[in-house]
């Protein structure tokens, strides 16, 4: 339980890490600092107290080396390249079959309205006839119609009874 002040380098040194990385330790543990008459930074550390663990050195990329990676980035491009080509494929066929039904639609609705115009056209013709049919009662005729029915070929037939 001695407290010594040491550089970085030395606490690198002795705990078995970078110098960067002791002076992160330090940071994180926020030991005191001072200044030598050399420039240098000097930590007051207890070692003993400190607990560092340093990790095991690894390469970055973990176990597999470069060529495996590279490798294996390549397959996985190749998957995903058949992948792309068969849902390309698949939504050819979709896109033929929403451009026939949009097709199918519009034919629908052009004949839809052709249908609504002649159903207008029809109903107008029923309205008109509707008029001229209507039925009235002897008395709700004008009396030139009365007549007109009378004389014409209606109830009597004038001529035929005087000639």
């Amino acid at each position: 339980m001695s407290v010594e002040q040491l550089t970085y380098a030395q606490i690198a040194e002795r705990l078995g890490v970078t110098s960067e990385a002791a002076r992160a330790i330090v940071k994180r543990n926020r030991l005191p600092r001072s200044r030598a008459n050399d420039g240098k930074t000097l930590v007051a550390i207890d070692l003993e107290e400190l607990r560092h663990k340093p990790l095991p050195a690894r390469s970055p990329r973990g176990d597999q080396s470069v060529t495996d990676v590279v490798a294996t980035l390549k397959a996985r491009i190749a998957e995903l390249e058949a992948e792309l080509a068969a849902e390309q494929q698949r939504s050819t066929g979709h896109r033929a079959d929403y451009e026939r039904e949009r097709e199918r639609s519009d034919r629908m609705v052009t004949i839809q309205d052709r249908l609504i115009a002649e159903l207008e056209n029809l109903r107008t013709l029923m309205e008109v006839a509707q008029q001229a049919v209507t039925t009235r009662t002897w008395r709700e005729m004008p009396l030139r119609e009365r007549l007109a029915y009378v004389f014409e070929g209606g109830i009597l037939d004038w001529r035929r009874a005087a000639g």
